[in-house]
């Protein structure tokens, strides 16, 4: 299925795609998670686009908001597209919009322009699609850049323009909790620390994506090298050998990098 058009003057949307579509499913099936990672997931999108909008926000406070934490390159952003066209089918019907948001478009050098900016996407334009009536999920990828933790701000940056972005972030998220429960959030994150704790503290689920184990170094290995030989032609043990060497490195790079 094509790529929708982006509205012209949009800011901040890296794309915007209906969904299912049969070239998103290996981003669900071929990812390898750890266990029940995938199952709570999904569980949680589909109770917060199909419930949210009959649940009292005092009684039972949901943002519609799930954080994916981890390393780079553990699959946090092709497992939320995933998903996305998972829940998609899950809908049926007339499917599901998935908007990915470029984090780092919103930083600006001009004072106050970066919390305009974000107070017009949540305030604005995420609305406006919303509006649209449909099931809608909402990447935000490498949040840091977006909800950057005011406790932590470089003094290389704007301490004032930080906290008003910052700012702007959490009233979005806070008012399209309340205006648009048709709206999911997935948000992505290298640096867990980078975020500032009142948008985790907003974040209805915390999933972790640690460094893949040695078996799952070894399906990832399995499947990638079907791609181009056939499975009779692997050599097992020489495999298993390469995954448990694989892990053991990412194992020492992680100590050495204080995680």
């Amino acid at each position: 299925m094509p790529a929708l058009q982006v509205p012209p003057g949009v800011e901040g949307f890296l794309s915007l795609v209906e969904l299912p579509d049969d070239a998103w499913r290996s981003r669900w099936d071929r990812i390898v998670a750890p266990d029940g990672l995938k199952e709570r997931l999904l569980n949680f999108v589909l109770f917060s686009l199909r419930h949210r909008a009959r649940l009292d926000p005092v009684g039972l406070p949901v943002h519609g908001l799930v954080v994916l934490s981890g390393p780079p390159g553990t699959g946090k952003t092709t497992l939320a597209g995933g998903l996305a066209d998972r829940a998609a089918r899950e809908f049926g019907g007339s499917g599901l919009l998935f908007v990915e948001i470029d984090a780092h478009a919103f930083p600006s050098q001009l004072l106050g322009e970066s919390q305009r900016a974000v107070a017009r996407l949540f305030e604005r334009t995420l609305p406006d699609l919303a509006a649209r009536g449909r099931p809608t999920i909402v990447l935000l990828d490498e949040v840091e850049a977006l909800a950057v933790s005011r406790a932590g701000a470089s003094l290389d940056t704007n301490p004032v323009d930080v906290h008003r972005a910052t700012d702007a972030v959490l009233a979005g998220i806070d008012h399209m909790a309340r205006a648009c429960p048709n709206v999911t959030f997935i948000a992505t994150t290298n640096h867990e620390a980078g975020v500032d704790v009142a948008f985790l503290s907003r974040a209805d689920a915390i999933e972790r994506m640690g460094l893949p184990s040695a078996a799952a170094i070894e399906q990832i290995l399995r499947d990638s090298i079907s791609e181009v030989a056939k499975a009779d032609g692997f050599d097992a043990r020489a495999l298993s050998a390469l995954a448990k060497s694989c892990a053991d490195i990412a194992a020492i790079g992680g100590v050495s990098d204080g995680e």
